[in-house]
């Protein structure tokens, strides 16, 4: 028997000097896959929602999305993020570049 997994949806809407700014669509079941992020970074839920996030020693934790309450992230985070919830959802992340000289 085959299983196969959902990969999570990234819409890019601003990639410039300054920040990253992608949509995440998430239908049940779907994952990112393990990565790194590279810059700081904040995610806002736009609705409802409950993720797994793996880290990399296979520690796991569940978070509840609660539509417009951000949270921030540092440069290097890693891990697999997974929609263990009964429903699909959305968030947009905003990554933070380096400003430039002045």
């Amino acid at each position: 028997m085959c299983s196969t997994t959902a990969t999570a949806v990234p819409v890019q809407h601003v990639d410039n000097d300054r920040v990253r700014v992608t949509e995440w669509r998430f239908a049940i079941g779907a994952e990112t896959g393990f990565h790194v992020h590279e810059y700081d970074y904040t995610i806002v839920p736009l609705n409802p929602g409950t993720m797994r996030l793996t880290g990399p020693d296979g520690d796991v934790r569940e978070v509840t999305l609660v539509p417009g309450v951000s949270y921030f992230r540092p440069a290097g985070t890693a891990h697999n993020v997974v929609n263990t919830g009964g429903t699909a959802f959305a968030f947009v992340e905003v990554e933070l570049k380096e400003s430039p000289a002045s």
